[in-house]
């Protein structure tokens, strides 16, 4: 049976752009995860991290961040994006918008896709329990472990899934552009808050993207199989 389902996958993908662009993203999203991943846990990464973490630090005083104080505050009220509280209330008002417009479908898809996140996350931080930078270099509070960054990760599963059910209310190209492309946006900048306010690595950040984009896509691409065995293809269909 999952060899069939596969196939017809690989099948849905050469006739749709944009299933096989979402299946490129899963397989590159992975790919990259699990290279990262090794090089973390062999600790090849640590000294590029460090690198990171203090050129965005005064010379010689590591809990001194560089640039403005309108960037140090801009820097904390971005990172809350990408906070399970923030998120939680997007998500439970996306859902009571799809509700109301009866799209059940998209509805259980973003519930979906962020309560899987957020277990993966989880479970992915007790697989590696990654200590976080040092106290002296974190400028906000931060719990549990590093590895892999769920605020980046978890921002990028739910802003490009709101990116992309977004894109599928219009038919104009340069409107379903701008809500792809202010979903990576969001997603990176929450993702920079963090190695800038001294709470994660870089290798963190770039591994939560990295993964939450891979199972935003791979959700997407479940649902799309479950559409087209409920009804044929139609233009609407298209992102």
């Amino acid at each position: 049976m999952f060899r069939l389902d596969f196939r017809r996958l690989l099948s849905v993908a050469r006739q749709e752009i944009g299933a096989a662009s979402a299946l490129l993203i899963v397989a590159l999203g992975a790919t990259a995860f699990l290279a990262i991943a090794d090089e973390v846990a062999e600790g090849e990464t640590h000294a590029l991290d460090l690198a990171v973490l203090s050129a965005l630090r005064v010379d010689g005083r590591p809990g001194t961040l560089v640039g403005p104080e309108w960037l140090h505050i801009a820097a904390t009220d971005v990172t809350a994006l990408g906070s399970v509280t923030v998120l939680g209330l997007v998500i439970l008002l996306a859902f009571a918008l799809l509700a109301c417009l009866r799209r059940w479908g998209e509805g259980v898809l973003l519930v979906a896709g962020a309560g899987g996140g957020l277990l993966i996350s989880q479970g992915l931080k007790l697989l590696f329990g990654r200590e976080r930078p040092e106290m002296a270099f974190r400028a906000v509070e931060a719990v549990n472990a590093s590895f892999p960054s769920g605020h980046a990760m978890l921002s990028a599963v739910v802003f490009l899934t709101l990116g992309v059910l977004a894109a599928r209310f219009s038919e104009r190209r340069r409107v379903k552009a701008l809500a792809i492309g202010a979903a990576v946006l969001l997603s990176l900048l929450v993702g920079a808050s963090r190695i800038y306010l001294g709470v994660h690595w870089a290798s963190d950040v770039l591994a939560g993207w990295c993964v939450g984009g891979a199972w935003a896509m791979a959700c997407w691409l479940i649902a799309y199989l479950v559409r087209r065995r409920i009804r044929p293809p139609s233009a609407s269909d298209a992102t």
